[in-house]
Order: C-alpha cells, then structure tokens, then sequence
C-alpha cells in the first residue's frame, strides 16, 4: 500500500510529493488533468522558499531556469517616481541565508516534476479526488470515474477551488473585486529588467520583472473591477504605457482568497497549499507557503506517527499562514489607496530607511 496520496499536482502537490519521498516515503501523486503542467506566468520565489529548494538539492536549477533581480522597487503609478526599494544583493543574501528568485510557474513545476520522477514518487494522470474517507490508519481516495486508490495519508494539494477543503469546512472563495491581466513575451530590447518593479496606483497596480536569464518579460496588471483594461491605467505614467500592450487579451483571472481557517486536518487527511491557505498575490507567497506546507510536512513524518505528524504540521503551519492570508488583504488596500491617503502611503515609503529589514525579517527570516 502507498504510505501517502496527494490530490493535485500542482506545485505544492509535486513540493509535498517531492520532500516527502526525501524523507523515505511512498508517495503516489493524482492529477486530474490528462497531463502534468501549468498555466500561468511568473512567480517570486522570496529566500524562505529558496533555502529549502537548496536544501533539496533543486535551487541550482531553478536559478538557472530564472532571474536573480538585483531589487525590488515600488513606484508611483501616475508619476514613475521611486519610492523605496529592497536590495536582494550580497547583505540580503547572507542575511536570510538564500536569495531571491523570478522564475516561471512552468519552469519551477516542470523541476518539481522531473523531481519526483528521480525520487521514485508515482505519478499518475486522469485521477480526479473527490472524496476522502479515513479509518484508523488508512485513507480512500475515491476518484471521477470510480477508482480508487488507497493509502495511509491524503495529502489535499487541489488549489483554491479545492472540493476536499469542504469536507472539513463550508467557506467559499472571496472576491476581492480586482482582476489581474498576465502577460510574457520576448524581452524588448528597450526594457531595463533588472528589478523587481510593481508600480501603484489607485485602484490599480502593474508589476514587471524578466524571466528565463532575461529572454522573456513577464507582466501582471491588476486593477479593480469590471472594466477595459486600457481605461483602467489611464493617465499612468509612461512605463506602464509602454508595457500594456504586451499583456494577453485572451484571459484574465480574478484575485480570489480564503478566510484562514484554524483546522487542516480531518483523520488522515490534510490540505496543503492552495487548498489550505489561498491568498492574494501582494505578498508574492503562494508558492512559497506550498514549499513551506511540504517541508514542514515531511520533516514531521520522520518516525511514521502519522497522527502526531499531521497534528504537529496544522500547529505550525497555520498561525504562520494565517498571518500572511490577513497581511496580504491589508497590503492590498495600501498598494491601492487615492487622494491624501496616497500622499501618505508615499511619505511613508519614501522616508523608510532603506537599510532596514523592519517590515522583511518576519517574512523571510528562519
């Protein structure tokens, strides 16, 4: 019998694939798409996910797949001015012990993938979780179509949208009114993508940084809505003009997140990941916390007291998730502020002393 079944594979689902066949398990991943991918653009991948892609052996490759940006800056979205920025260099470095990474969602999911495969784990396709049912010491996973498979944990990795979440709790994905356009493309000669850049705005913000060793420049645009995207960024300044029309037309997605929530753990199963904490993206942790769930998952599995281990990851992980779900809502109402609170927001962020990891420490730090 399979030690662990994990629901989703996507990035926190290889993650926690991953970590724990490093940590002497089996694991078989059910992915209910007919093949492993994923969708999306670029992702930042901030030092206290970047050590642990080190400590298994991954970072190297990551980095190479990426970007090291020399900072990250925040700007005015009507002016252009600089308001304050992070040096990622030497000093952040050493402070946190990694560095900070840009990479693509692709890229990332597709060193997860190889990943898993090298370490053993079982990766099967065109298995869609919908239920789970546990009894003393083992779990049914009981898929569309009727399979079923079984195991001694389910780990429910299957995103925000998650259909296992609802078996321990009734909530439903909030919306927070703004939409985010997505976009890479072949980098213009004319863009200087050095830095991590998110201009803001009222009611808007616009992010750019480079993907790929430079090759590609990979843009989010997100502003509230229902609205035109081109009406939305009227009157910015004159490098998000220059960027919006390399955005995709074609799709858009609606920032949603979750209430944090107390309880991961139902009998032998536990949510990880988008499924457990779901947040908005100002913080740029999605994939990071995944990274974190997995670690901090596996790292308590040592022993196979399964009951203690998933009783021990639900106390450590949540208060820290919890605290950056609540941080990003609040992060998002700055980013977005107009007339004198905007003045303010600008002050503050201009006057901040920029050798200081005041606001970072608790983010990045061990």
């Amino acid at each position: 019998m399979t030690e662990v079944l994990v629901a989703g594979g996507g990035i926190g689902g290889l993650a926690a694939a991953f970590a724990l066949a490093r940590a002497g398990r089996s694991v078989r991943v059910l992915e209910r798409s007919p093949e492993f991918g994923e969708v999306g653009a670029g992702l930042q991948l901030g030092p206290n996910a970047t050590r642990l892609l080190a400590a298994w052996g991954l970072l190297d490759r990551v980095i190479a797949a990426g970007v090291l940006p020399r900072r990250l800056v925040f700007r005015d979205a009507l002016t252009g001015e600089e308001l304050t920025h992070l040096d990622l260099g030497e000093e952040f470095r050493r402070r946190y012990g990694a560095p900070y990474v840009v990479a693509h969602r692709g890229d990332l999911h597709a060193i997860l993938l190889d990943a898993c495969g090298a370490a053993g784990v079982e990766l099967v396709n065109g298995q869609h979780v919908e239920r789970v049912a546990t009894e003393g010491e083992r779990a049914r996973a009981y898929c569309a179509g009727g399979s079923v498979h079984e195991g001694g944990v389910v780990v429910a990795a299957d995103g925000l949208q998650s259909g296992l979440r609802a078996q321990l709790v009734t909530d439903q994905p909030q919306d927070s009114g703004f939409v985010a356009y997505r976009g890479t493309c072949p980098l213009p000669e004319d863009f200087d993508t050095s830095d991590v850049v998110a201009f803001l705005g009222p009611d808007y913000h616009f992010v750019q940084y480079a993907l790929r060793g430079g090759e590609l420049l990979n843009q989010v645009a997100v502003f509230r809505g229902p609205g035109e995207l081109e009406r939305a960024f009227d009157g910015c300044c004159t490098a998000i003009g220059k960027g919006l029309p390399y955005l995709w037309r074609d799709r858009h997605w609606p920032m949603l997140d979750r209430p944090p929530i107390g309880t991961w753990v139902r009998g032998r199963m536990a949510l990880l990941g988008d499924a457990a904490h779901p947040m908005l993206q100002y913080l740029a942790q999605g994939a990071c916390q995944a990274i974190e769930d997995a670690h901090v998952l596996a790292e308590q599995s040592a022993g196979g007291d399964w009951d203690r281990a998933l009783a021990a990851y639900q106390e450590i992980r949540a208060p820290r998730t919890a605290r950056l779900q609540t941080t990003a809502r609040l992060w998002g109402d700055v980013w977005h502020v107009d007339g004198v609170a905007r003045v303010l927001r600008n002050e503050l962020f201009r006057t901040r002393d920029m050798s200081s990891y005041t606001y970072v420490d608790w983010l990045y730090g061990t």
